[in-house]
């Protein structure tokens, strides 16, 4: 994904002993969406910012993008506040 604004590695320990992959169960929702998301392509699908620009500030990756719009759907969140919260 290198291009666009990269996230914190979620393997990564922090200052407490917790990792975020610790704090969501191997069962949660979240994690079905995410393999989902991974196993497309992107641009085969008509997603056609799937390439980054190569000016200006990077955006987030349409993966990442896509992951929270299903996950914010499947959990009847339409508000991307809300679902920040």
């Amino acid at each position: 994904m290198s291009g666009f604004i990269e996230g914190v590695d979620r393997d990564q320990v922090t200052l407490f002993p917790d990792r975020l992959e610790d704090w969501i169960d191997d069962d949660h929702l979240v994690r079905v969406v995410d393999l989902f998301v991974e196993q497309l392509n992107l641009a085969g699908l008509g997603f056609v910012r799937a390439a980054h620009a190569r000016t200006g500030r990077p955006g987030y990756h349409p993966a990442i993008l896509l992951k929270l719009f299903i996950y914010g759907y499947l959990n009847r969140i339409p508000s991307s506040r809300r679902l920040e919260r």
